[in-house]
């Protein structure tokens, strides 16, 4: 008699693969430890929370939820292609921009090809590529970021997707307009180049690269947006490509036809609109990266310079016993050892108040360690 084995029955790539894992949710440290008034800096949320105009019109979709939503994402397709000076058909929605990832992989990706990626870059490259059975390419980090002259060196006639985070997770570093356009002038055409942008909303907006417009000069680009973050809608999960026509056609063709639900849809076109949100939110983060590095210098702690909305700070050879005094403190914050960064703890930007309770329970533990 056959005795039945799931793994052996999946895919090569799948079997030897680690879950993602998220930051810890705070109902999970409340059951854990029994504590609340938890500050939670693991998932580089925006700690604004829903904008009142996303609010009420959430409130306005409850009655239409027996309905099926709109597959195509008309209406949310429109306002991105308005705002942004786009067409329509270059826009690829998603399940949040790590499920454009996916299926911008799914499309393109298989098991005979190379894909390219950072060391210290979001751990959802690597994991997609395994999935997929494809080959994996970590090009050693420089300054913790992108060494674009090394991934370029790395390219071979297997190579078919290079993915680039800018600002990068978990590290925060960033490429300037002109080194990115130099590279992407150098990559094959037959290399797809993967520009996740999820944090480009906390860079100023002098110092973003044009990238929508690079989509008509390289037909190889494919840009990727979240609003998980700047626009606060992470737990509604709502995210976009952009690309030629042609290859939306394709993405969408493997796309679920319903992978927007009816409130993320109305949602993101709400908050596309609210300026007045969005520019708070970014002050925000402004003003609580200050905070946070200010915190880091007073007290001699390296920190990587970050253009995203956290701080990836280096707390030495004891970072998982601090993580978890963070935990007894009621903060939660997020280990990186996974991300090859053994001694650094990646740090969320909250509230004021909620930065400095952070600090607080950073300075008493330092305070322990010296003494």
């Amino acid at each position: 008699m056959t005795v039945f084995d799931a793994k052996a029955l999946a895919n090569a790539g799948v079997r030897n693969l680690s879950p993602y894992q998220a930051g810890k949710p705070i109902e999970e440290l409340e059951r854990e430890l029994g504590i609340s008034n938890i500050v939670k800096l693991a998932s580089n949320e925006n700690p604004l929370g829903l904008s009142a105009k996303v609010k009420q019109a959430l409130q306005d979709q409850l009655s239409g939820l027996a309905r099926y939503p709109d597959a195509n994402g008309y209406y949310l397709k429109t306002k991105i292609a308005e705002k942004f000076d786009l067409k329509p058909n270059q826009i690829t929605l998603g399940n949040g921009s790590n499920d454009v990832l996916e299926l911008i992989a799914r499309t393109f990706v298989s098991d005979e090809n190379e894909v390219i990626f950072s060391q210290h870059a979001f751990v959802v490259y690597p994991l997609v590529t395994q999935a997929i059975g494809a080959k994996g390419i970590a090009v050693p980090a420089r300054d913790y970021g992108h060494d674009l002259n090394a991934m370029l060196g790395a390219i071979t006639d297997r190579t078919r997707m290079i993915f680039i985070a800018n600002p990068n997770n978990p590290t925060g570093t960033f490429l300037t307009s002109e080194a990115l356009h130099e590279f992407l002038q150098k990559v094959p055409a037959q290399v797809l180049v993967v520009l996740d942008e999820a944090y480009s909303e906390y860079v100023a907006e002098d110092e973003r690269a044009p990238s929508f417009s690079w989509v008509a000069e390289f037909p190889n680009l494919l840009v990727t947006r979240t609003f998980s973050k700047a626009y606060g809608l992470a737990g509604l999960r709502a995210g976009f490509a952009v690309t030629r026509p042609e290859v939306a056609d394709l993405l969408n063709r493997v796309r679920q036809p319903f992978n927007m639900n009816s409130l993320s849809l109305r949602a993101a076109e709400v908050a596309l609109e609210d300026t007045e949100y969005l520019e708070k939110s970014v002050i925000v983060n402004d003003t609580g990266m200050a905070q946070l590095t200010l915190f880091c210098e007073q007290n001699g702690l390296k920190y990587i310079p970050s253009r995203g909305n956290f701080l990836t700070i280096e707390v030495g050879d004891d970072a998982a016993g601090i993580y978890q005094k963070l935990l007894h403190a009621g903060v939660i914050v997020r280990p990186v050892a996974g991300y090859e960064l053994p001694r650094h703890l990646r740090v969320s930007i909250g509230l004021p108040e909620e930065n400095e309770v952070f600090i607080s329970a950073m300075d008493t533990i330092l305070a322990e360690q010296a003494g």
